[in-house]
């Protein structure tokens, strides 16, 4: 008996379904047993979400006393600083921390000097390989845009927005949950040498000890410097980090809508005007 169209269409819709119930069910099953972020309330969500630059602020602190012993910032120059609220004397001074190789100078020889606003903030490490070879063969990766490489998890930007309807901030709440997310391991679970048990990463073993103390550093302000505050607040200065633009598009974004309305009630008063003799 020949296969008609009606049935090789029939095998081949179901061929699919089960293709797309075996791939859809692939990550689940990686994943294990790793819990889910829980959503945070990000000031910098929504549409007229804004950067808290307290914060951010303090979230530096963090970023600077504690997580560039490792990591490394790329794309921030020491100027960016001052959208934080930041003076201008103050990034002048927070450069002034650190010295820079330069040149050639007349003679053509290199040259150290202290870091200027204009200068990128310190990396850790002279290169990846050198990184590399002081954290036993990896190299901790760049923070610069890290709340966006872990934004989408493999989800779409429609999944990830249907998901989060208050702002593209998954990225934000994988950090703040992988930064609190260090503990004892659960009855069964075994860590090898080396590795860390967190019930964020996938897995569950990381190589990255638990870089937050309580009272690691001390803030300026008077907050106190706990782990989750500061965990929150490095992971605001890192969204930050990622997209310093975030607030400028908003405001444009907001700009755009109104005029897309303006004109829209406008073109509609013309059809008014122009149809009226026909109706």
């Amino acid at each position: 008996m020949k296969p008609t169209i009606k049935t090789a269409f029939a095998a081949f819709v179901t061929a699919a379904a089960v293709s797309a119930v075996v791939l859809g069910t692939a990550p689940a099953q990686a994943a294990g047993n790793v819990a889910t972020p829980a959503v945070q309330d990000w000031s910098f969500k929504g549409l007229f979400g804004t950067f808290d630059r307290a914060s951010a602020q303090r979230g530096y602190k963090v970023y600077k006393e504690v997580c560039s012993a490792c990591h490394s910032l790329n794309l921030i120059k020491f100027r960016n600083l001052q959208d934080l609220g930041f003076s201008e004397a103050q990034v002048k001074a927070l450069a002034a921390e650190y010295e820079i190789q330069d040149g050639p100078n007349d003679d053509g020889e290199m040259f150290t000097r202290k870091r200027t606003p204009s200068d990128p903030l310190p990396a850790p490490f002279a290169n990846e390989k050198a990184a590399a070879a002081a954290n036993n063969g990896k190299a901790p990766p760049d923070l610069s845009l890290i709340t966006k490489a872990r934004a989408q998890g493999g989800d779409s930007v429609i999944k990830v927005s249907l998901k989060h309807p208050g702002g593209f901030t998954l990225g934000a709440d994988y950090v703040y949950a992988l930064l609190t997310g260090y503990g004892e391991p659960p009855a069964g679970v075994e860590v090898p040498d080396g590795g860390n048990y967190n019930k964020y990463f996938p897995g569950g073993v990381i190589a990255m000890a638990s870089p937050l103390a309580a009272d690691a550093v001390e803030f300026s302000d008077g907050t106190k410097a706990t782990v989750a505050q500061m965990a929150h607040d490095v992971t605001m200065f890192l969204s930050w980090a990622a997209e310093p633009e975030l607030e400028a598009r908003k405001r444009l974004g907001v700009k755009v809508m109104l005029f897309l309305l303006v004109l829209t009630g406008m073109l509609f008063a013309l059809k008014r005007k122009i149809w009226s003799d026909i109706h």
